[in-house]
């Protein structure tokens, strides 16, 4: 037999839960022992059995067998396809068989023969997870049904703030306007870019992505509005920038926050002339896109500070979608976290069914700084290390609660102290990088650089 699944043997004789267990852990992942039935409730809340070998006479019970068939009940309810395996003797044959009429999978006889406990163990197993086999191509078409009536199925949630933002992407998808999307980092705004071009117009068109942060100063023109050969010193081949290439589809351009002031005219004046001139071409192109863009900082206030231009503003924000972060629809948390175990689940061929209780509440405890990305993650990185079929607390690493509470005390409210101290904190996590350091703190690099000239860092 192959060392799967998780085994609780309940028998008020600890000789034979010992005998039993010291049998059993060769040939299962877990076995777990109980002398009292009481407590059969929050063992089965704590962790999924595969198979229940159950006494059918406790103490204050010791021949009828109606304790068994009590528990057994009480097993029935709590999981209705759980396989229970009645510990019996010769002389309880005949309740044992009754017992199988009321739910029970199989009985042991004692005394034990050790051949016989394996095979039923063993047989109990297979019948327990050819019933999670059929189950699950149950749920999958479901889910696949569902899929078919759902418009945005790349997005999980029930939270009323994403109620909004999936009626906001149902009212706009189909038009032409402008959308600009807007969230801190891991909220899932790319996500909300494909969704809405695969519910346009121009779903059969193309979708293009381009990273703004990613793209430095001196590579932005040629990357955006393209080059021809020989326009610069590497312009060994004629090249279409990325407003060429979507034309007819969709360009997502993410980070725009990210832009400087004189790259934010140049694309703003595309936009307007709906052209673009390639760096060494005399002629323009005339482009026919649906512009979405996306970022994570605080757009208006960079406004009012003189670090975005209004005008351009006003252009890519016909529409705004706001993406709320992960610790404000904690009622999402254990859909996401159910959706990425099953898919991680399937990836690193692991038997995990859920996250256990304790486990989930301490997820929907975290503030999750990273938001969606971060809990996806986290739960790939607990089904690789998880030993067992069910997430727990210990397979988790999440960042330390009271260290950023102590990391973040402030020994005065004066403003400025205050910003110095959170730049210099960030500007240490991320060893100097300018560019990570201001994405974190929601700034441009301009404007990251003036406060650390303003503070002397």
């Amino acid at each position: 037999m192959s060392k799967h699944g998780n085994i609780l043997i309940v028998d008020d004789n600890e000789d034979i839960l010992f005998s039993l267990k010291l049998l059993l852990k060769h040939h299962v992942n877990h076995v777990e022992i109980e002398p009292n039935p009481d407590n059969i409730p929050d063992l089965m809340q704590e962790r999924d059995y595969d198979v229940i070998l159950l006494d059918m006479n406790f103490s204050q019970d010791a021949s009828s067998g109606q304790e068994g068939y009590y528990w057994l009940e009480k097993i029935l309810k709590i999981d209705p396809q759980a396989v229970v395996v009645f510990i019996t003797a010769y002389g309880n044959t005949d309740k044992a068989v009754q017992a199988i009429k009321a739910g029970a999978t199989d009985f042991i006889l004692k005394p034990f023969q050790n051949e016989k406990i394996i095979a039923t163990v063993n047989s109990s197993l297979r019948l327990r997870f050819s019933q999670e086999e059929v189950s699950t191509e149950r749920n999958r078409t479901r889910e696949l049904s569902a899929a078919t009536d759902q418009p945005f199925k790349d997005f999980i949630g029930v939270a009323p703030k994403m109620k909004q933002v999936f009626s906001t992407i149902n009212k706009v998808a189909g038009t032409d306007a402008s959308v600009l999307i807007t969230g801190e980092n891991g909220t899932g705004k790319e996500v909300v870019a494909r969704s809405l071009h695969r519910n346009s117009t121009r779903k059969d068109s193309i979708f293009v992505n381009v990273d703004l942060g990613a793209i430095p100063d001196t590579l932005f023109e040629s990357e955006l509005f393209g080059h021809e050969k020989g326009a610069f010193t590497d312009a060994k081949d004629a090249k279409p920038g990325r407003f060429e290439v979507a034309s007819g589809g969709t360009l997502f351009l993410d980070e725009i926050g990210n832009l400087t002031l004189p790259l934010q005219a140049k694309l703003l004046t595309a936009i307007e002339r709906r052209q673009v001139k390639r760096l060494g071409a005399k002629t323009p192109k005339d482009i026919d896109i649906r512009l979405i863009c996306a970022t994570n900082a605080s757009i208006y206030d960079m406004v009012d500070n003189g670090e975005f231009r209004q005008d351009l503003l006003y252009r890519i924000n016909t529409v705004e979608i706001e993406l709320p972060p992960l610790r404000e629809r904690i009622e999402d948390i254990p859909l996401l976290a159910d959706h990425y175990l099953k898919i991680f689940g399937k990836k690193y061929k692991k038997r995990i069914r859920k996250v256990s209780a304790a486990a989930m509440k301490e997820l929907e405890m975290y503030s999750w700084p990273g938001n969606i990305r971060e809990l996806q993650h986290a739960i790939e990185r607990a089904v690789i290390m998880a030993e067992g079929t069910m997430l727990e607390p210990d397979d988790f690493v999440l960042y330390n609660k009271s260290k950023a509470k102590s990391d973040m005390e402030f020994d005065t409210f004066d403003l400025d102290e205050v910003e110095k101290k959170v730049i210099k904190k960030v500007l240490d996590k991320t060893h100097g990088n300018i560019s990570h350091a201001a994405r974190e703190l929601g700034l441009t690099r301009t404007s990251l650089y003036r406060r650390m000239e303003k503070h002397g860092l």
